[in-house]
């Protein structure tokens, strides 16, 4: 169990640089991850929601009770931001004769249209922000995600390629919410049982595990067509997945400071916004556009590791600074 913790804590410290490891071991070696697909994919995901959901307390339901008009501030702010960007950097620029590949389109407008990040909630504490906040923005958006993720994905990107909004809307509730729920209800009966608390102390290692089996997956399944399209379509994917989360930070912020949020909650909400569930948007386009537009899993699997990395950034840059200076 000693092991197992430290393992953790490592993971949980260390998990952009670690997704960053996976991803590049395997696209020089693709079949130590080409078992990760379809099924299976699906399987971890919801493996890592589960994780999420066993977090999840009376108290945090409560909170979405309680503090209805900041989390219904923040998650419209989630749903709307972070998809409108994605289509102004991908869709909008082409009226201004800037063209952007298909599946960069579909891949980020995906990401764009996910809930906030199972991670966010970390980052949030690691900045000193409004983590009960946090929480419940990250656990309503979960929740809103088969209903609003599939009709924002329809709508920005049904000109684009054809979209199964009914199929992702039963993906999202088997691979998100019903995990999310199962998760709740056995820390809710089992939450003071030693054993299993001691399991739940574990947990972060695993849903870091299963990230990076999910990203090693994406890459060797992409591999091939990967190397076919050059360093120059890589390097176009990273540079619109950077401009996507950078100006949901900043707008994210914004939204805070005008609605007069404290300084404490305005950290969060730039967090919230600007982290998406990109394993959620991975394996939505492993699943529903793998034939119509199979290299749209790349922004989605560079978003996974991009924003693991942009959110330890942030939490250093949005700390107080007389915490930075307090730990300097």
């Amino acid at each position: 169990m000693k092991i197992l913790l430290a393992l953790s804590r490592f993971l949980s410290s260390y998990t952009s640089y670690f997704i960053i490891a996976v991803a590049i071991v395997t696209f020089f070696s693709p079949a130590l991850f080409s078992w990760v697909h379809g099924d299976i994919q699906s399987l971890i995901l919801g493996f890592i929601m589960l994780t999420m959901g066993l977090t999840l307390t009376l108290d945090d339901m409560k909170i979405l009770a309680s503090r209805p008009l900041d989390i219904l501030i923040g998650t419209c702010a989630q749903f709307s931001l972070m998809p409108l960007i994605a289509w102004s950097l991908t869709v909008g620029v082409g009226y201004i004769g800037i063209e952007i590949p298909k599946p960069i389109i579909v891949g980020i407008i995906l990401v764009g249209c996910c809930p906030g990040g199972v991670s966010s909630n970390i980052m949030s504490y690691l900045c000193k922000g409004d983590v009960a906040f946090s929480v419940g923005m990250t656990t309503a958006s979960t929740l809103l995600a088969p209903i609003v993720t599939p009709l924002l994905v329809l709508w920005l990107a049904g000109e684009k390629v054809e979209v199964d909004a009914l199929g992702m809307f039963k993906n999202i509730l088997l691979v998100t919410l019903l995990p999310v729920t199962i998760g709740f209800f056995c820390n809710l009966f089992m939450g003071k049982n030693e054993s299993f608390k001691k399991a739940q102390s574990v947990m972060p290692a695993f849903s870091v595990l299963g990230l990076a089996c999910i990203v090693g997956g994406v890459v060797a399944t992409v591999h091939d067509k990967l190397l076919q399209e050059g360093i120059m379509f890589f390097l176009g994917v990273l540079a619109v997945v950077f401009c996507h989360n950078t100006i949901g930070y900043i707008l994210g912020y914004s939204v805070g400071k005008l609605f007069h949020f404290s300084p404490a909650k305005n950290r969060t909400i730039s967090i919230e916004v600007g982290m998406q569930n990109a394993g959620l948007a991975t394996v939505l386009a492993s699943g529903f556009f793998a034939v119509s537009c199979p290299l749209a899993v790349i922004p989605c699997a560079v978003s996974c590791a991009w924003h693991s990395i942009s959110g330890t950034i942030m939490a250093q840059l949005l700390k107080p600074v007389e915490e930075v200076k307090s730990v300097e």
